[in-house]
């Protein structure tokens, strides 16, 4: 008896063992044994904070702060956080917790929007390299036995040009695909490929150090640049008296205010609903959208300080004004940092740790990115993704590399900006917007917040009053607003002064066209799919598919007790207007 009993167990281990072989990034304790849960509320939250603060935080905020009349910046950006950015942010980690699906799928609520997270993955090359031809402002930078020195330019400028990324004259001149680039460049991929080797378990535990690290280097540099000689100079560009509040009254000020929300919060892009969709069902969403808003925000503010403390040096050095000093983005974290960095001792070491930190910072965006695609692949297939996460994950990885070699080569730079340029602004509102009308306009707003209340509880009709009045009427108008205003102002890209050609620019429009002609394509596809008239297939396609809820099915309630189970693919069609649906 006692064999046969030492059998059973064995037998039990051997199939617990087998069964989290396979699905290994699922946990004993996790309430959904399918897709696995976040082993604790804060891998969820430095998650959501990684993929937040990135490098728009560090080179793209402080830019548009000096470029939109410095400390009057502050007002739209904080005004579009409380309309714009944090309404969305909110509906966006409600919606992935409530039905625990990626961004494709969890379009089950209005199949007429299949996809309209499209999500474009901006490749940036993480440049890890050492100061060392800039150690005082007195050096010159030669190349090619050939001494390169301007009046006034920094010698950091010059190296950042013609050394680190041997910049061609224009995107004619492609030029030859710099080596230690793409070596870097395969390096943060590897590095993203092995932090995700387990999904979210593994990940979940990588960012205790990528998300908390950079606030480490950030508060040093600060600390450094406030004891530089003319930093006063340059934090009172930053909110001082030298701010420009005319600015306020140019609509591309409050443009980019907006966009900047949507670039930094990461709204519309898919990797919110993918990170939320691994929470428990009754997590407390709105407190962590409130906690990641805030700190992302908050996070680039801290970061304009340290930024500016530094402008104000190097304007003191070379005898400029402080909007004179850096001209684009990218400059302030290659050229103004790696200056600043030149004035502390042991400025190699400086050096490495700061642009160490610049790699976390890629790395978190990065690591949402991937869980994204495979959050999509998970819920498409996921037999195969249990038994292949592992190659498909490398595979992802693999495919992101190689369509990044384009921006290490000699005219990367062009590349890139002309990708944050088009899809950086215009694809993100337009997905923004359409995820309104679909979810808010169409869904149901109403309906909407009942499925928000079986999550966190019931709330007093004041408590959704904000909400409403953003999701319904503030929010959507104000998107559309800066959406034409920005196509009615459009102006030719350039970099470095240098205009981009014709065909560039056309490129520009046809990779905006990509992203979002999908959602047009498909929403005729499931016309189609469906029965009856003309009419009729249009109202079923804007009726939540019949697998649509919550994922679990102790957590349906009365509303949602008669869904079919998303796990039934036969079951993934849409209803008919009479609201029938397909027999199990």
């Amino acid at each position: 008896m006692d064999k046969l009993k030492c059998l059973s167990f064995k037998c039990r281990r051997k199939e617990k063992v087998t069964a989290s072989s396979e699905n290994f990034h699922v946990g004993e304790n996790d309430e959904n044994q399918d897709r696995g849960n976040w082993s604790k509320k804060s891998d969820y939250l430095l998650s959501m904070i990684g993929y937040a603060v990135g490098l728009g935080n560090v080179w793209r905020f402080p830019y548009l702060t000096y470029n939109n009349g410095g400390g009057a910046f502050l007002i739209p950006y904080a005004i579009m956080l409380a309309l714009a950015g944090l309404p969305l942010f909110f509906l966006e980690c409600s919606l992935g917790q409530f039905a625990s699906l990626g961004p494709v799928s969890v379009w089950r609520i209005l199949p007429l929007f299949q996809v309209t997270h499209c999500s474009v993955s901006i490749n940036m090359t993480e440049i890890f390299q050492a100061n060392k031809s800039w150690v005082d402002a007195n050096n010159f930078t030669c190349i090619d036995e050939s001494q390169v020195y301007q009046p006034g330019q920094l010698p950091s400028e010059q190296y950042w040009n013609k050394v680190a990324l041997q910049r061609s004259s224009g995107m004619d001149e492609t030029g030859v695909i710099v080596w230690y680039l793409a070596l870097c460049l395969l390096l943060a991929w590897l590095i993203v490929g092995a932090a995700l080797y387990r999904g979210i378990k593994s990940s979940g535990k990588v960012v205790y150090f990528t998300a908390l690290f950079p606030y480490v280097v950030l508060l040093i540099l600060l600390i450094r640049g406030a004891t530089l000689e003319g930093a006063s100079k340059g934090i009172s560009y930053y909110i001082g008296a030298q701010s420009n509040f005319t600015k306020l009254r140019e609509a591309e000020v409050w443009k980019d205010a907006a966009t900047q929300i949507f670039y930094s919060l990461s709204v519309a892009w898919g990797g919110l609903v993918a990170l939320s969709s691994y929470n428990k069902f009754n997590n407390n969403c709105f407190s962590d959208a409130i906690i990641v808003c805030l700190t992302n925000c908050l996070t680039s503010v801290f970061a304009g300080f340290a930024i500016f403390s530094i402008l104000g040096h190097m304007a003191h050095i070379s005898g400029k004004e402080v909007s004179q000093v850096v001209k684009s983005g990218f400059d302030l974290a290659f050229i103004a940092y790696p200056e600043a960095l030149a004035q502390l001792p042991g400025g190699p070491f400086w050096s490495i740790l700061f642009f160490f930190m610049l790699l976390t910072l890629g790395l978190d965006s990065q690591f949402a990115s991937i869980e994204t695609m495979t959050t999509t692949i998970q819920d498409l297939f996921p037999k195969v993704m249990k038994k292949m996460r592992i190659p498909i994950t490398l595979g992802c990885c693999l495919v992101l590399f190689l369509l990044g070699l384009v921006c290490v080569t000699q005219a990367g730079i062009y590349w890139v900006h002309l990708i944050d340029h088009f899809c950086a602004g215009w694809g993100i509102l337009i997905a923004a917007i359409l995820e309104l009308i679909g979810i808010i306009w169409i869904y149901g707003g109403n309906r909407f917040i009942e499925d928000i209340e079986m999550m966190i509880g019931a709330k007093r009709w004041i408590f959704w009053l904000w909400w409403r009045t953003c999701w319904f009427v503030l929010t959507p108008l104000l998107l559309m607003a800066i959406l034409i205003w920005s196509l009615v102002k459009f102006h030719r890209p350039y970099y470095a002064e240098i205009p981009y050609p014709d065909w560039s620019v056309a490129l520009g429009w046809c990779m905006i066209i990509f992203c979002i002609i999908w959602i047009p394509i498909i929403a005729i596809v499931k016309i189609i799919q469906a029965k009856g008239n003309l009419f009729q297939r249009i109202v079923s396609s804007c009726r939540p598919a019949s697998n649509w809820g919550p994922y679990l099915e102790r957590h349906r309630g009365e509303r949602y007790k008669d869904m079919i189970d998303p796990e039934n693919k036969t079951n993934h069609e849409i209803p008919t207007i009479s609201g029938s649906r397909l027999p199990e």
